[in-house]
């Protein structure tokens, strides 16, 4: 039997509150705490913090004790008063402009991802996203509910410069794409992923393929579209013409969708693929039983509440992959969040 005191209860209250840390973390970084501390010549109280904010002097000085608790923040008190400065995790993840930067995905997660997991019991019931009590937008089309402002689709697009910029390296050494000379990334955004590729294969050229709409936003506010080893073509990848290429990547993009719709593009890609290419996948791999790793589990009920597909197992996109036509199909873990998975024409 667990004792009130027993690693069972323990374990009950710190899931019971997660979502305090998490909401910590996402009005920091959406006060600009970690931005105000890190332009500041040197540490500073709660009252100025309050001050430069132009928020309530109780609110933040509540706030700060909590970023410090969880190593978001350190405090000095040697001074006779408490002054505030980044955690080394703050400086490298949470600053806009740092390198490590993610500040910008977990804006995104935030203030869409949250509001859509406050509905997952209904998700569950009904088997489907929650665009429309979340935010009253059918989605029918699905990427018209995710991008359903300018302002959505540009902090979207940003937060995966995020992703790649960590995740990046590591899902496109996976496998040598070397031998690849033409490489089109489908659904690739801003072009971040495109970027990481050319740095690690400079004999490369890459297509960034997408929707109109966001074609048109990575020319505008991302570096991507002024490298000449990138260009962009706009399209829509289930029914417009794709572009001949030796390997196209789908990063975080089967996750999307329903199995159905999955063999469907893959039969297309299969077709417009040049013999002797291939397609790189990269997602989060779910184990064997489906049952971990625990992220990846966690994504996959994200991918109900917010898409119309889930993540999967190696076995189930080699079940996807071999009826499109492709073979040699290998999988790999790549050490972080994605993994890899190669297959040929």
């Amino acid at each position: 039997m667990c004792s009130q005191g027993g690693e069972g209860y323990r374990l009950l209250k710190e899931y019971a509150s997660g979502f305090m840390v998490s909401q910590v973390l996402f009005a920091a970084c959406e006060l600009g705490v970690f931005e105000l501390l890190a332009a500041a010549p040197e540490p500073l109280d709660s009252a100025a913090v309050s001050a430069r904010l132009g928020a309530s002097p109780r609110g933040t000085e509540l706030l700060l004790a909590a970023c410090v608790s969880l190593k978001l923040l350190q405090v000095d008190v040697s001074g006779g008063k408490a002054v505030y400065a980044n955690t080394e995790l703050a400086s490298t993840y949470l600053v806009r402009g740092s390198p490590r930067s993610q500040r910008d995905m977990l804006m995104y997660t935030g203030r869409t991802t949250y509001v859509c997991w406050g509905h997952l019991a209904e998700a569950v019931r009904e088997g489907r996203n929650q665009y429309l009590k979340a935010f009253g937008i059918p989605s029918e089309e699905l990427f018209s509910a995710i991008y359903r402002s300018e302002g959505e689709r540009l902090q979207f697009l940003q937060g995966l410069q995020d992703v790649w910029r960590l995740e990046g390296a590591r899902v496109l050494a996976a496998f040598d794409l070397s031998p690849f000379r033409v490489i089109c990334d489908l659904g690739g955004g801003s072009g971040a992923l495109a970027q990481v590729c050319v740095s690690l294969y400079p004999g490369c050229r890459v297509i960034v393929f997408d929707i109109p709409a966001v074609v048109q936003m990575a020319r505008t506010h991302f570096p991507a579209s002024e490298d000449e080893r990138i260009s962009f073509h706009e399209g829509d990848f289930f029914k417009d013409p794709l572009p001949e290429a030796d390997l196209y990547i789908l990063a975080r993009v089967l996750h999307d969708w329903t199995d159905a719709k999955c063999s469907h593009l893959l039969e297309r890609l299969y077709q417009a693929c040049r013999t002797g290419g291939g397609i790189l996948v990269v997602e989060s791999l779910l184990d064997a039983d489906g049952r971990g790793p625990l992220t990846t589990v966690l994504y996959s009920l994200n991918m109900l509440v917010q898409t119309e597909g889930c993540e999967r197992t190696p076995a189930q996109y080699r079940a996807l992959l071999a009826p499109a036509g492709f073979r040699d199909v290998r999988c790999r873990r790549a050490g972080g969040t994605y993994d890899a998975i190669l297959a040929k024409k």
